[in-house]
């Protein structure tokens, strides 16, 4: 496979780029963002693009993939309705049109986030924007549509979040990891699973549209 990644510098995204390199079925990996990764290996190519509204100027390069990882998001903290709806709902909307007139037989996996409101008429505004961004990406004739809502991640390999909170919370939560596993094993996801569980997701598809944290497990077991 092919495979292009946004939010590579993400925990997820990290995460999801790191067991692409390790997968010998995927040959070749496009990194998309503003911020440059450096020592990767060979088969990882990384397009600086500044302006993640338009693509009109790298459509050249986006043609001829199998699978896209959106792995880019934000928090809704001290963010407004409208900020984080241009961030969360037009800019990943803004990708995958634009994919989808290159590659209309990819398969598109979104992140989403645990609590992500399908209805649109919940009172939680990160909820509710993450939803009208699931439903109208599922809206999109591509070969496959997948929205997957992590909920706790253990980050593993050395990877960190961007967000100073969230490796202090990572850092002072580490000796408990093992206790909150064995008690919420099904609301943990590793970055390693959630990769993983990409992956395969991109190579057989999976029997629903909108994922969870039970369900990574469940589809890294089953049979190819």
């Amino acid at each position: 496979m092919k495979v292009i990644i946004f939010g590579a510098t993400g925990m997820i995204g990290q995460g999801a780029l790191r067991e692409c390199v390790l997968d010998e079925n995927i040959e070749q990996i496009l990194v998309i963002g503003r911020t440059p990764i450096y020592n990767h290996p060979p088969k990882v190519r990384v397009l600086i693009h500044e302006d993640l509204m338009h693509y009109e100027a790298i459509e050249s390069e986006l043609s001829g993939y199998d699978a896209c990882f959106f792995c880019l998001g934000t928090t809704s903290a001290g963010k407004s309705e409208d900020e984080y709806t241009q961030i969360t709902y037009d800019l990943t909307l803004a990708a995958a049109h634009a994919l989808y007139k290159l590659n209309p037989q990819m398969t598109f996996i979104y992140v989403s986030a645990l609590g992500a409101d399908s209805s649109e008429m919940g009172p939680l505004m990160w909820a509710r924007i993450r939803g009208k961004t699931e439903n109208a990406l599922l809206e999109i004739p591509f070969k496959g549509v997948y929205c997957f809502r992590p909920g706790f991640i253990q980050p593993l390999d050395g990877i960190e979040s961007k967000t100073k909170w969230t490796r202090l919370f990572y850092y002072y939560s580490k000796p408990f990891m093992p206790l909150i596993t064995k008690l919420f094993p099904k609301s943990i996801s590793s970055t390693q699973q959630i990769g993983q569980a990409m992956i395969k997701v991109a190579a057989t598809g999976a029997n629903k549209k909108i994922l969870a944290t039970a369900d990574f497990a469940k589809i890294l077991k089953e049979s190819p």
